[in-house]
């Protein structure tokens, strides 16, 4: 049965989208359903708002037919819950060139400046998101930004676009640059030709241009004294480090911090043939089980997080072929997980995240969503023996938050590009080129640099309980291996209740802002 565009897009993109079977990750991508093909490369101006109709890039000699429209700089007042902010917005663009002095993409930036502080001791810090091929929309508006679209579980496709205050904006404490790479947002490319889309769809280009754009900033905005943070969601976990080596020993530029929003750091955990990526799913599926019956908290998971790395490693280790260690192992995995035991049996006790979404509520036709498994949605296709479904607590997403992402640019900053906005781009995930050959992608090789390079460096790894994209103890089993000479006292894991986007619900929206802003300090 043939899969929805919008779907199959969303399914492909942040953690799903990086399922490609070179890195030796097919578990994860027959989890992640494989994207709808699009005709389309890079897109020029006019052709964004035809899909469809996008056969070709644009010519060089077209750079600035295709090229964004002057930045635009407003002044703004807001007003919070015992303060007022008087702030600088600018909406425009950075662009890039290659060797040749040639023009190559025009990547998108939106910047907020506090009135009246001292830029030498005020902390600037930049963000993206993740995907690859996800726009900084989902952190600018789901948490950071000085305005917010409400993203909880009461948002369907058809709610209002209707930005508020957000009372937990970073504002207060650090100036805010939210850059979404080529491909996403109403960044593009403004060169043609296979070159230019192979070096920005790949790990390598794409660290070198968000660097190269961090560095562009610094040095128009007079900022090279200021105190810099980076904050990075999803595979921004693989961005983030890798960027901050780059500034550190490329560009010149030392960084203070760095922020991971349920980050992936390592794609050998998640490959096909590792067994850590059913301890690393285990506590979150317990999550989601237990939060039927009430609210849950990290503390409540102890007794399965010990069994993860214990008793459940071992059973595993000893395989199929002792039966009486899988039937043990496949019995307690349905106890804690809610899947039926006959179920589990039959998978060995080894739930991907397929599996569970669609067997926790099937009895009711319904599915657990990927990025927030508390969060429940009808499946489309009860009946159908192959999975047919979507994403609960992300579907409903895309069409309010692109609609405010685009009111945003368009109404509150008066920046007016022409094309449409790509909060979720399934085309960049398809062409990325991870150019690791059979050596799954990681970022932990450069976590350990910059921690060695920077002895003042601190590092800030956020993550939520629910989420089974990224599952948090998968990053504190990775976190774990670090020398204590390095992290120790300087990389702190704080994991809240709530899904990939754990910013979503309000309490843990205001926790994260209390340690970012305690971080800074």
């Amino acid at each position: 049965m043939p899969l929805s565009p919008r779907s199959a897009v969303t399914a492909t993109l942040l953690i799903a989208a990086l399922a490609l079977p070179q890195l030796g990750l097919s578990a994860v991508a027959q989890e992640a359903r494989p994207a709808a093909p699009h005709a389309d490369r890079a897109k020029s101006a006019a052709d964004q708002t035809d899909t469809a109709a996008t056969k070709a890039e644009p010519s060089p000699a077209r750079a600035e037919l295709n090229s964004l429209p002057p930045d635009v700089t407003t002044k703004h007042s807001l007003a919070l819950p015992g303060r007022t902010l008087a702030f600088t917005a600018t909406a425009g663009s950075i662009r890039l060139y290659n060797g040749k002095g040639e023009p190559q993409a025009d990547i998108a930036i939106t910047a907020y400046k506090l009135d009246g502080a001292d830029a030498r001791t005020r902390p600037v810090t930049f963000l993206f998101n993740g995907g690859p091929g996800a726009s900084s929309a989902w952190l600018q508006l789901g948490a950071a930004g000085p305005w917010r679209l409400p993203i909880g579980n009461s948002v369907v496709a058809s709610s209002p676009p209707v930005l508020q205050a957000n009372a937990e904006t970073w504002l207060d404490f650090t100036d805010l640059v939210f850059i979404d790479p080529v491909g996403t947002g109403y960044s593009r490319f403004v060169a043609s030709g296979d070159e230019v889309r192979k070096h920005f769809y790949s790990v390598d280009g794409d660290i070198s241009a968000m660097a190269v754009v961090i560095r562009r900033w610094l040095e128009k905005n007079d900022r090279l004294a200021s105190p810099k943070y980076l904050a990075g969601e999803s595979y921004g976990g693989i961005r983030g480090p890798k960027v901050v080596d780059n500034l550190q020993t490329k560009q010149g530029i030392g960084v203070n911090g760095l922020i991971l929003v349920s980050p992936v750091l390592d794609f050998r955990d998640l490959s096909g043939s590792s067994l850590l990526q059913y301890a690393a799913r285990l506590p979150s599926m317990t999550a989601v089980a237990r939060q039927q019956n009430g609210k849950v908290t990290r503390a409540d998971l102890a007794d399965v997080e010990s069994y993860a790395r214990s008793e459940f490693l071992t059973d595993l280790v000893k395989g199929e072929a002792d039966r009486e260690a899988t039937t043990r192992l496949a019995d307690r995995v349905a106890a804690l997980t809610g899947i039926d035991r006959t179920v589990s049996r039959r998978l060995a006790g080894r739930l991907d995240t397929r599996e569970f979404q669609r067997e926790f509520d099937r009895e009711h036709g319904r599915v657990t969503g990927r990025f927030d498994g508390a969060k429940l949605g009808l499946d489309p296709f009860p009946d159908s023996s192959s999975s047919h479904f979507g994403d609960p607590s992300a579907d409903s997403l895309i069409a309010p938050l692109t609609s405010a992402a685009m009111q945003l640019t368009r109404s509150k900053l008066n920046w007016k590009p022409d094309g449409s906005y790509e909060l979720l781009n399934g085309s960049v995930a398809e062409q990325w080129d991870f150019g690791r050959g059979r050596q799954p992608l990681e970022s932990t090789t450069q976590l350990r640099e910059i921690l060695s390079v920077d002895p003042t460096l601190q590092v800030l790894v956020t993550g939520g309980l629910f989420d089974l994209a990224a599952p948090y103890y998968g990053t504190q089993i990775v976190l774990d291996q670090l020398p204590p000479t390095l992290a120790e006292k300087r990389v702190k894991f704080v994991v809240y209740p709530g899904g990939h986007m754990f910013y979503a619900d309000d309490a843990s929206r205001q926790a994260l802002r209390d340690e970012v802003k305690a971080m800074m300090k």
